[in-house]
């Protein structure tokens, strides 16, 4: 049996950061408190494409935290960003200096998006330098090191936040709210699909020591957080099967795609699917007793769209700038002490979750997780 234990809290407060829950309200960047006299600064640890392209840029739209330092491996990169940026020689680090930010008062917040199974090293490595922590998903490749991840904030008394952009986002906000208040009667189906063909461009997402698997990582975790935030629990049992290998020159080393279903306590099922093998539309479906209401395109960075059964523009909501509106809601948290809805503990459970998935399409047999009711009773929600 999957083992989802974690330290101990209380089940109201856990389920604060599960999602928005009823009272969901649909934010804006421009929505969020004033700024502060000093905005907090953020050092983006990795400097790949979505460093490049999304958070870098989103930096210059937020409105209570600003790009403030690099962490890179990359001579030419550091002096690329220098220039484009302004960024000080004194806040800008490589992977060996890097502890050196302890004595940077410039820098707050340390936004890690390294390859999956480097998150944990440089998660902690930032804590015990005193700087609270953004980490992409998924948070980690292993429970063990999710785990570390919690502890070393906790130890160091600073927050850890996962990069889960899209519970800042209104669309996938609303979904929140239709599916949780059950605003078309209970839900008893929920459907979500993400994937595309892998090219091969960034050959660490089909390493499994680096990515720690393959597309399930990596455009899967969309739709498995989909499906818990639209649904509001989580499941009981988790059945999967791999996708054929078409190309194993390619995924020789991690799944060329995969299918999985959770079911749900109260008879709720939802069937999901990711691959790198085939371009999937990037959905979001729930079918309940009084209707149905979906996202498609559910995940991306902007271009989302929804629609309803009952046609009641209830999805029909604003693009906005996902990244700006994520750190922006995580600055307001460190300014003002209060818990992010997207905590490592939320990291650590999907973490369990996705490791559920693997282990039930490599044995072919349904994985029963009645033990993810310990995260809820039990997790520390900051």
């Amino acid at each position: 049996m999957t083992d989802f234990s974690a330290p101990a809290a209380s089940r109201r407060d856990f389920l604060r950061t599960l999602s928005l829950g009823a009272g969901v309200t649909l934010l804006a960047p421009n929505l969020l408190a004033l700024p502060p006299e000093r905005k907090l600064g953020v050092a983006l640890l990795g400097l790949g494409k979505y460093s490049a392209g999304q958070l870098a840029p989103a930096l210059q739209q937020t409105k209570l935290c600003r790009l403030a330092g690099i962490v890179t491996g990359s001579p030419e990169k550091a002096a690329k960003w220098k220039q484009q940026y302004q960024l000080p020689d004194k806040n800008i680090y490589d992977y060996k200096t890097f502890d050196r930010i302890i004595d940077n008062p410039d820098i707050d917040i340390v936004y890690v998006v390294t390859p999956n199974a480097l998150h944990a090293e440089y998660a902690v490595r930032a804590a015990q330098a005193g700087k609270h922590v953004i980490c992409e998903k998924p948070m980690a490749t292993t429970v063990a090191d999710a785990r570390r991840m919690i502890a070393a904030s906790q130890k160091a008394g600073k927050k850890l936040s996962i990069g889960y952009r899209l519970h800042f986002e209104p669309h996938n906000q609303a979904m929140m709210h239709l599916g949780q208040t059950q605003a078309y009667g209970p839900l008893k189906h929920l459907v979500s699909d993400n994937g595309f063909r892998f090219n091969n461009d960034t050959p660490w997402r089909v390493s499994k020591s680096l990515g720690g698997g393959g597309p399930l990582m990596d455009m899967g975790i969309y739709s498995l957080q989909g499906c818990l935030y639209t649904k509001g629990q989580v499941p009981t049992a988790i059945t999967a099967k791999f996708d054929p290998n078409t190309n194993p020159q390619l995924f020789k080393d991690v799944e060329a795609g995969i299918k999985w279903q959770l079911q749900f306590a109260d008879g709720t099922t939802a069937d999901c699917h990711t691959s790198y093998a085939e371009n999937l539309d990037g959905r979001l479906r729930a079918e309940a007793a009084n209707g149905w209401f979906e996202l498609q395109p559910a995940f991306g960075y902007g271009g989302l769209a929804g629609s309803t059964s009952k046609n009641d523009g209830k999805l029909n909501l604003p693009n906005i700038n996902q990244q700006a509106a994520q750190m922006d809601d995580f600055a307001d948290c460190v300014l003002h002490n209060k818990p992010t809805r997207v905590p490592g503990e939320m990291g650590l459970r999907d973490v369990q979750l996705l490791l559920a998935i693997y282990r039930a399409a490599e044995t072919g047999q349904k994985v029963a997780t009645t033990d993810v009711q310990q995260l809820i009773d039990r997790t520390q929600a900051r």
